[in-house]
Parts: C-alpha cells; sequence; structure tokens
C-alpha cells in the first residue's frame, strides 16, 4: 500500500531540509519511497514544482504524475467545471482514492506565498518511526493511504486526463493559483 503524504512549510529551506531527511531514513531502511516532489508558491502567486529526487529509473511517478496531481490541488477551486469532464473524471477518481475535497482544499489552503509542500509518496514506510522523525522537522502533516490498485487508477485518471488534453504533458515550471 502507498502513502501519499504532504508536509507544509513556512519556508522553501523546510521543505529542502525534509527533503535530506528523506535520503537518511531510506538509507535506515524506515522508509521505501516511490517518488517525491516540492511545490513552493512564489510571491506572485504562482507555484513552481522541483523534482527532488530522481527515482524514473526505479519505475516512480512522473514528473507529468505530479504535474497533475498538484495542478488539480491548486486550480481546482479557479478553473473548476470549466474543463469539463475529464476534470469530473479525476475529480472523482481522487475521491474514490481518499483524495477527497477536503484533503485537497486543506493542502491548498496550507500553502502560503513564500512557503512549500514536500508531496511524499512513500512504496512502504515504518509509519510511527517515520513521523516521528518528519514531526521533528516541523511543518504541517497531511497523509493519506493508497492500495497498489488505487495508485494504478489514480496514475490511470491522470493519463487520460493529459489525454484528453487536460493539463501540462510534462512537469510544468509554474502552475499557476
Amino acid at each position: 500500500m502507498a502513502t501519499l503524504v504532504v508536509i507544509g512549510y513556512e519556508t522553501e529551506t523546510q521543505a529542502e531540509e525534509t527533503k535530506l531527511k528523506l535520503g537518511q531514513l531510506q538509507k535506515e531502511y524506515l522508509i521505501e519511497l516511490e517518488d517525491a516532489v516540492i511545490a513552493i508558491k512564489k510571491p506572485n502567486g504562482k507555484v513552481k514544482l522541483i523534482q527532488p529526487i530522481n527515482l524514473t529509473a526505479a519505475g516512480a511517478a512522473s514528473g507529468s504524475f505530479w504535474g497533475l496531481l498538484i495542478g488539480m490541488i491548486f486550480m481546482m477551486p479557479i478553473v473548476g467545471v470549466a474543463i469539463g469532464a475529464a476534470t469530473g473524471a479525476i475529480g472523482g477518481a481522487l475521491s474514490d482514492l481518499g483524495i477527497n475535497d477536503d484533503f485537497m482544499k486543506n493542502i491548498a489552503a496550507n500553502l502560503k506565498p513564500g512557503g512549500s509542500q514536500l508531496f511524499i509518496l512513500f512504496k512502504s514506510w515504518t509509519e510511527d518511526k517515520t513521523l516521528q522523525e518528519l514531526q521533528g522537522m516541523g511543518g504541517t502533516i497531511i497523509q493519506t493511504s493508497l492500495s497498489h490498485e488505487d495508485t494504478e487508477k489514480l496514475q490511470a485518471a491522470l493519463d487520460a486526463a493529459k489525454a484528453a488534453g487536460v493539463g501540462p504533458t510534462q512537469t510544468p515550471p509554474d502552475v499557476a493559483s
């Protein structure tokens, strides 16, 4: 079962420090990372994505996965129904997987200008020890669990949206919010 954890910070530096901590936790075999990305909210309101860990050789989630997922989280209130059925399909798929409106709104509300969020997709983890280590880094932790099947369904929904022309074809340098 995969777990999606989002940690919100007041600064970009804090997310970078936690990224380094993830490397240490992986070396200690407390976690097995699927993928991770940092979202930074610029003073102009745009969200910039930084893929800090290159795990694509290990079958990690692609940049387009993060671009579409994070784009949905931060653009959903703005574009809403305007982008059509594909958005509804993704929203429904996210909700079916435990990534509901409240989860997405909580994530979006916690990213302030100048702040950052570290999105982590754990393949496996020792939850209690890892949470203790992550809580020691500060920030606000939000999490949801995804079965292997749910992770595949989410990727399929995001791929369908990409094919329908909703969202970027690759990770954008900036996502308007």
